[in-house]
């Protein structure tokens, strides 16, 4: 390495001015071996500049080069790696980061040990060193004469440690003292050897005087050490007194300890009984109920208004007594124990007899109110929500026997609800049938029709005290409800409609019976679950995400869903489901009822399906705006999509006939009876949908029957004998644009367009069949002359044929009389006559189109004449306004 350290010193270094201080053999790391040599330099001239430069051998390998160089104030970091173990590789972070390998881990430690020496010596930014031990960085790399080469330039040799281990630069005071030094000798420049010996004469000096300074204050160190030596001796005799106050101190402090335990003792007996004395005021204020509330729930009277209000107020102490917030340990206290039980006693107590009241009260009210209109205002005129308070206290205490009320007022009042609403479908399906055989069949009821009869006029007068009796329960909803009864008639009303009225208007009394029933059972739905929410304390109109109308489930035998069997209060998501589900069982009959007279009414007449889609979908659209997720809603909801599918069966039977109609092989088609059917079908849908919710049902409807309506009649004029297929789709398709022109549906713009355009083509392909050639030789001399001009013959050369010439021309003309002309238009009309219908009154259009079209045909031949027979005077024995006239005169005569 020596030897090295020589050669790169000699040929690479000395030529740049610069010192070689430590060398390392490395190689990259992670490649193959190919070594190098990484030294550490710095350069003779001032300002030393210090430099790390990468060697490498040429590529022939006789000689060194120099390859990179960094200065050593751009390296940031010096990574050794590990700082425990040894390890070879290490990394210079310089602009980019250089990992290296190095022979060995003396060498890496001698060269970061010569890094850091001259980043302390020469820079004033540090270098980062990084797993490095603490003590490599302490020592200074050892200098041997090896470290330096010799002989080709002395300042190198010897100067390594000076330059590393001695030199420090003079600072301006320093400098400024030489300065001056220099200055008081006049030879200091000029003869440096005499300012030399000067300045060590001037040493001796001081240092004589320095001796006889010392040697002349020995006097006074003896005296300071005597002064010291009597310090020491008093401060032993203060560290003996010290002593002595120390233990007579030490009596003194164990008696003031045993005071101020004592003073802390009495201290916490103190805050201990004041803790005492709260903790029992806490219990006896919130713990004592007082006589007066424990009498009145044990004999309170439970049928005044003032008994309610005391047991009330009761039940409320009650609870607060028992829900009070106990401290940790009162639990345990053999008072709290039996207050708490003697608490849970009386409410057990109470909550009996407050069960067993109500139980009554229901049983009762059924006893005595014989029409489930009167049991709503019976429920008022008791008062029962006089009990709402005590109903929520039961609720919040014995949760179990709330239940059980529950159920008891769903049993007693579902088997009243049932009886009633039955008698009252039955009454509305009597009124729908009037009295056909239809009627007689669904009017089967166990009681006489007189009954029956008592029954309506009873369920009549009492939806009217409905509306009003229920208004404090939920006003919002029977007013509502109340307008819309106003604006259709009572089921008694139509029962007194005459036999000739109800002909005349049978979907009329259809469409107003049920909406009649519609608004009868909604208000009765609303008030009721109203009432339940109030008097059972359910939360009837919180919106709770996550509910929808499909969740409801069927109770049976009065038994509600598990969840409500836990026993524990309920969320409002819950009790919720709980309303709905009481209104199901209480109301069950009603979707089974409606139901059926949905199917009634969809027998009686298919179209009354409109009618009750349009009104099913307002009155389910009126129960969401209140309330998306209750009973009416949910209930409403599943009979729309009945009365939906029966709308779209209504649909579906007549494209069906549409494809079985079948025609008279010997009558005249006419206008198809499915194209009456339909423009029947659209008028009433439009009178029925102005302004419905279900609007976008009616257009998918519409686009159906016009497409079903379009291939019919093409496949009937395919099929038709007797009447020309032109005749059939022109009648129809002219029937189907008038109809959708006056009816102005939106929605079938594309098709009137098409009927039209339908209507125009077949008009115009049956006037020509129809009219055909009525100068059919004239015509067959013509096609004969127009064959020569196509062949090439010039028109002015045709009259030159033979067969063509003027004379032949004469003789065709001459066949062509004007009474000839006028008997075949009258049998042409004849003809048409019979094709035609009388209800689409299209035989003047016809008859106006087969005149222009003759007319046609004879300009046709006049010009034929006057470009071929020019200046030959020929013409027609009859002109334009003879036909005109023949056609008038013909079409006046029949």
């Amino acid at each position: 390495m020596t030897a090295i350290k020589h050669a790169l010193q000699r040929d690479i270094f000395t030529p740049n001015d610069e010192r070689l201080l430590s060398i390392v053999n490395v190689c990259k790391a992670g490649k193959k071996k190919r070594n190098c040599f990484l030294c550490a330099t710095v350069t003779t001239e001032r300002p030393v500049q210090v430099n790390v430069v990468k060697v490498k051998k040429s590529d022939k390998g006789d000689f060194y080069k120099r390859q990179t160089a960094w200065a050593l104030r751009d390296l940031a970091v010096v990574d050794a790696k590990d700082a425990v173990k040894e390890n070879p590789e290490f990394d210079l972070h310089f602009d980019k980061v250089y990992k290296w390998v190095a022979s060995s881990t003396v060498e890496k430690n001698t060269f970061i040990s010569c890094i850091w020496k001259l980043n302390q010596r020469y820079l004033r930014k540090k270098i980062d060193f990084i797993n490095v031990s603490s003590q490599l960085l302490e020592e200074l790399p050892k200098v041997t004469e090896e470290s330096v080469p010799s002989g080709e330039n002395q300042s190198v040799a010897g100067g390594d440690e000076e330059a590393v281990d001695e030199y420090q630069e003079l600072n301006a005071r320093e400098e400024q003292d030489i300065e001056i030094m220099m200055e008081g000798c006049e030879c200091a420049i000029s003869n440096a050897e005499a300012f030399a010996e000067k300045l060590s004469r001037e040493l001796q000096v001081l240092d004589g005087a320095n001796i006889q300074s010392i040697m002349a204050s020995e006097k006074q160190v003896n005296i300071l050490m005597k002064l010291l030596d009597e310090a020491l001796k008093e401060v032993d005799q203060i560290e003996i007194k010290l002593s002595s106050y120390e233990e007579m101190l030490q009596s003194v402090k164990e008696q003031m300890d045993q005071i101020s335990e004592s003073n802390h003792l009495i201290h916490l007996s103190n805050t201990n009984n004041v803790k005492l004395l709260s903790e029992i005021e806490y219990l006896v204020n919130h713990m004592d109920l007082a006589k007066g509330h424990i009498k009145a729930l044990q004999e309170g009277d439970l049928t005044s208004s003032r008994g309610i209000e005391a047991c009330t107020n009761a039940a409320d102490a009650l609870l607060q007594c028992m829900n009070v917030a106990l401290h940790p340990g009162h639990d345990m206290l053999h008072a709290v124990k039996q207050q708490q039980q003697r608490f849970s006693d009386l409410r057990e107590q109470f909550a009996r007899r407050l069960t067993n009241h109500l139980n009554s009260v229901f049983v009762h009210c059924k006893q005595k109110v014989n029409s489930v209109f009167l049991h709503i205002h019976a429920i008022e005129l008791l008062d029962l929500l006089r009990y709402a308070k005590l109903m929520e206290w039961l609720k919040n205490t014995d949760y179990g026997k709330y239940e059980g009320l529950t159920k008891n007022y769903m049993d007693y009042l579902s088997r009243l609800y049932e009886r009633e609403i039955k008698d009252f479908f039955e009454v509305a399906k009597i009124k729908m049938t009037g009295t056909t055989k239809e009627g007689k069949k669904f009017a089967t009821l166990p009681r006489k029709e007189s009954a029956v009869k008592q029954e309506t006029e009873s369920l009549h007068g009492s939806s009217g005290k409905l509306t009003g009796s229920t208004s404090s329960l939920n006003k919002l909803s029977v007013q509502s409800s109340g307008n819309r009864r106003s604006q259709s008639s009572s089921l008694l009303d139509m029962g007194n409609m005459s036999a000739s009225d109800l002909d005349v208007a049978d979907r009329t009394k259809f469409d107003k019976i049920f909406e009649q029933v519609l608004s009868e059972l909604e208000p009765l739905c609303l008030a009721e679950q109203d009432f339940i929410s109030k008097f059972f304390k359910l939360q009837q109109h919180q919106s709770v995400s996550g509910t929808t109308t499909n969740e409801t489930e069927e109770m049976d035998g009065g038994n509600l869903s598990r969840s409500y069997m836990s026993g524990v209060p309920q969320t409002v998501s819950s009790e919720k489901d709980m309303i709905r589900q009481m209104m199901t069982k209480i109301f069950r009959c009603i979707e089974p009822e409606l139901n059926n007279l949905i199917a009634l009414g969809d027998k009686i007449d298919s179209f009354n399906s409109l009618y009750m889609l349009v009104k099913m979908s307002h009155h389910v659209w009126t129960a969401q705006n209140v309330d998306p997720a209750s009973f009416l809603s949910t209930t409403l909801g599943n009979v729309l999509v009945t009365v939906k599918r029966n709308f779209d069966k209504c649909i579906s039977n007549q494209m069906k006939q549409m494809d079985e109609v079948k025609i008279s092989k010997k009558s005249k088609v006419g206008i198809l009876p499915f194209v009456a059917e339909f423009e029947e079908f659209a008028a009433l849908a439009e009178s029925i949908f102005k302004n419905a919710e279900r609007r976008g049902d009616l257009d998918k409807a519409y686009i159906k029957l016009i497409r079903a309506v379009f291939i019919s009649v093409e496949k009937v004029a395919n099929e038709s004998q007797k009447t020309p297929r032109d005749v059939v789709m022109m009648e129809n398709f002219h029937h189907i644009f008038a109809t959708l022109s006056r009816l102005k549906i939106s929605c079938l713009e594309a098709e009137k367009k098409e009927a039209k355009l339908k209507y125009t083509e077949h008009l115009q392909s049956y006037v020509v069949y129809s009219l055909g050639q009525p100068l059919e030789k004239l015509n067959h001399f013509f096609e004969g002359v127009e064959a020569r001009v196509a062949q090439g013959i010039r028109e002015e050369e045709v009259s030159y044929q033979l067969a063509f010439n003027k004379q032949e021309l004469r003789k065709v003309i001459k066949e062509y009389p004007g009474k000839e002309v006028k008997k075949g238009l009258d049998n042409l009309y004849k003809k048409v006559d019979k094709h035609l219908c009388e209800e689409e009154n299209l035989l003047q259009v016809v008859w106006h189109s087969m005149q222009d079209e003759f007319i046609r045909q004879y300009k046709h031949f006049e010009g034929l004449i006057a470009r071929c027979y020019p200046g030959s005077g020929i013409t027609m024995e009859f002109t334009i306004q003879d036909i005109l006239d023949y056609c008038s005169s013909i079409a006046q005569s029949h």
